[in-house]
Order: structure tokens, then sequence, then C-alpha cells
């Protein structure tokens, strides 16, 4: 928000207290994977949130500069969380060189952020495959249409190579070969519930070989 330099900021004024509820170690499921499922539905079930799903995903180039960017969670298990890509992105090649990443969720409607560390490893053809089936022509068509992240000279182009994907694959359409999915394997979790007077709730589960040690965290 620009403000003339003679007006006063209201940015220093912007806040809100954070009175929904708590945090507790006794609330917390022992797996933080399904820690995150409960926290999930809640979310999902409250209809509050535009898109439960989205989150923000941070990755470092092979050069050292954090890049971050909004993609939808689409699989979720025991080994992590999974989300789907063209390998040849920005973000697929920051992935390429630094397989370490990071996973934000902002249900900021009901006071909760939850951030995920770990490392993203390549999901099985298989898994791309059946995936890829599930999502809408449209969107499959796109995938052929757009090569991401790379300059294009006008909207035209891309409609215009969605009309001849159309016409390419009139029927069943593949997954191109450089599109596929991730799955970042935690290792570090947070759970973070908004309190009043910015006294937050932030409850770590940290990775200890096999066992999920749970920490709290000063706000």
């Amino acid at each position: 928000m620009l403000q003339d330099s003679s007006s006063p900021s209201p940015l220093p004024d912007l806040r809100r207290d954070y009175m929904l509820r708590g945090l507790s170690e006794a609330d917390l499921d022992p797996d933080p994977i399904k820690q995150f499922d409960l926290w999930f539905r809640e979310a999902l079930d409250s209809k509050a949130i535009v898109e439960p799903n989205a989150m923000v995903l941070s990755t470092v180039s092979a050069d050292g500069k954090p890049h971050a960017r909004y993609v939808l969670l689409k699989g979720l298990d025991a080994q992590g969380f999974v989300f789907f890509t063209n390998y040849q992105s920005a973000k697929g090649h920051d992935l390429e060189a630094n397989p370490h990443a990071a996973l934000t969720f902002g249900w900021l409607e009901m006071e909760r952020q939850v951030r995920i560390e770990g490392t993203v490893a390549r999901t099985s053809r298989s898994a791309v495959e059946d995936y890829f089936k599930t999502r809408p022509r449209g969107s499959r068509l796109s995938t052929w249409a757009s090569d991401q992240s790379m300059v294009i000279p006008n909207r035209e182009i891309l409609e215009e190579r969605m009309k001849e994907a159309g016409s390419r694959y009139a029927e069943d359409v593949p997954p191109p070969p450089d599109w596929g999915g991730y799955r970042l394997a935690p290792e570090r979790i947070e759970f973070w519930q908004g309190r009043s007077n910015r006294l937050h709730d932030r409850l770590l589960y940290r990775s200890e070989g096999p066992r999920w040690i749970i920490e709290r965290l000063a706000p």
C-alpha cells in the first residue's frame, strides 16, 4: 500500500488480536501427519477458506537465491506431501539443484499456520499418470500448451498452442514427459495457533530417526 510521503502510513496500526482458541501439547496426535490431516479437515469443513490445499512452496536455487510461490497440495500419506508441476519450471530447476524445500499453509480465518520443512523427491511415473487422469481436460491440455516459467511474447501464443493441443489429442490427453509430481518428506512440522497479546502457541514436531519429538517454541 503506497502512501504519499506527507501522509502517515496505516501499516503500523494494522493489527488483530487472535482469540479463537489455544493449542496445547495434550491436543496433539503423536503423528504429525495425522495432526495435519485433522487440521486440514477442519479447514475444509469450515467453508471459510477458499482453497485449504493452497500452500506456499519455498525453494532455493543453485546460486542460493530463494523463491516462493503458491502450489496446490494434491496428495498426503505417511511419506509426505505431494504436488505436481512442470519439471522444467523455475521450481523444478530449483529442486533439481537443491532438494531441500519448505511448505507453508496459512489458514488465517482460523488463526492457524502450518510450516513444513523437508527433502523433495519425484513421485513415481505411475502416480503422475493416475493423478493426471483426474484433471479436467482443459487443465491437461494446458500442460502441453505452456512451457512453464519461460518468457513468451504474448497471450495469443498460449491460446494458439491450446488449440493445437486440443487438435492433437482429440480423445485421451497423456501427461507430457517433463510434467510430474514431487513428494516432500517432512523433517520438521510446526503448528501455529494465534493467541491474544501475540503470545501465540507454536508446537514443533522434529524428526529424530523414526521418532518425532514435540517441542514448544517461544512465539
